[in-house]
């Protein structure tokens, strides 16, 4: 498996030319364990020490005066190379219905992002993003409508987790990479994301419980395959018919869906794996008997699972949602021939709990 590396020059100049800063302290919460060893280490200090760091970033510490099994000498000479950046809270919206909650997030920088923390019965889950904006361009998403800022680091990914968490007081157990950004064009800042989160020294979350979804980067499919065995992977799908796809997703232009589910297939072959196809349901485009017919055919012998979306309204899109009637007749449908499928439960309507609306308006009121 491959993690981002922090401490190459060539990685910190990349680093410092994404945000145009000068240098800066290290921030801790963006490297792995193995990592913080190092870090240690080239400091004079006794590696051992690298467990309790990590354990206590994931446990919320966001300053290393809370790290009170460390020595007073190493809190002051970590103060002074190092920092634990974390996110601020610009804003909040909770259902009234279900529990969910949508939040604003700043980095640093000043760029925002959005996360959703859902509740199920099986527990806790959160929705992260992985990118400032994005540069996919798909036309139904608000997430991209202001473009791709720059990409999250581990930390600020994970920093996504542990805020949601101090906020509600309450364990995430189940995370999914579904918000802002398009996780496999980040690619390698994700896999150290997951890595880190699964720790048992970190967030001890199971690969089996992480998700990640991607438009379609048929190369990073193929590498996520070998590196991620275990994690599950999603599909934004929403056409099987190619022109139709191309004419919502421009990355259909780079990989055509009959080569995307060519790649799912072996995907599905080689892990073993189901994968989840996300269908957004725009009405009189994606939901027509002769869409879903051609959806079931090209998906036949796939090990899948269908996630029907009725499509979130966005003014900017121009494009509108099929009912929820239409969506649980196509998910009839599409199980009478052997399609696995369901619609998506639909959580925080009421607080615009869809991907990139909230930022979006952040962004046009700055």
């Amino acid at each position: 498996m491959r993690l981002a590396g922090h401490r190459t020059e060539d990685s910190d100049k990349s680093c410092l030319e994404d945000k145009g800063l000068e240098e800066k302290k290290i921030n801790l919460r963006d490297l792995t364990l193995e990592q913080i060893r190092q870090f240690l280490e080239d400091m004079g200090e006794k590696p051992f020490r690298a467990k309790q760091i990590f354990s206590w970033i994931y446990k919320g510490a966001e300053t290393f005066e809370e790290m009170t099994d460390l020595s007073k000498a190493l809190r002051e000479k970590l103060d002074q190379v190092a920092e634990l950046r974390s996110l601020k809270i610009l804003r909040v919206l909770r259902s009234k219905t279900d529990g969910t909650r949508k939040y604003l997030l700043e980095l640093e920088d000043g760029n925002t992002i959005e996360s959703v923390f859902m509740k199920y019965k099986y527990g806790n889950s959160i929705c992260v993003s992985s990118q400032a904006g994005c540069r996919m361009g798909c036309r139904f998403c608000a997430s991209g409508m202001d473009g791709l800022r720059r990409n999250l680091t581990p930390g600020e990914i994970a920093g996504q987790i542990l805020t949601v968490e101090k906020d509600t007081n309450e364990k995430i157990n189940h995370v999914v990479v579904m918000g802002t950004g398009e996780p496999f064009d980040n690619y390698e800042n994700l896999i150290t994301f997951i890595h880190n989160i699964h720790q048992k020294e970190g967030l001890g979350v199971s690969l089996r419980n992480i998700t990640v979804s991607t438009c379609g980067l048929v190369p990073k499919i193929r590498e996520f395959a070998k590196d991620m065995k275990q994690v599950n992977l999603a599909i934004s799908l929403h056409s099987a018919d190619s022109a139709v796809r191309e004419s919502m997703m421009p990355v259909n232009g780079s990989w055509p869906v009959d080569q995307l589910l060519r790649v799912c297939r072996e995907y599905a072959q080689n892990t073993g794996r189901r994968i989840t196809f996300e269908y957004a349901l725009v009405r009189g485009k994606t939901d027509t008997k002769q869409q879903i017919q051609l959806l079931a055919e090209k998906l036949r012998g796939i090990l899948c699972h269908v996630n029907l979306i009725p499509l979130n309204e966005v003014r900017e899109t121009g494009l509108l949602g099929s009912n929820r009637k239409r969506a649980e007749e196509i998910a009839r449908y599409l199980e009478q021939n052997g399609i696995p499928a369901t619609v998506r439960r639909e959580l925080g309507a009421d607080i615009q709990a869809a991907c990139g609306q909230l930022r979006l308006g952040e962004v046009k009121r700055k």
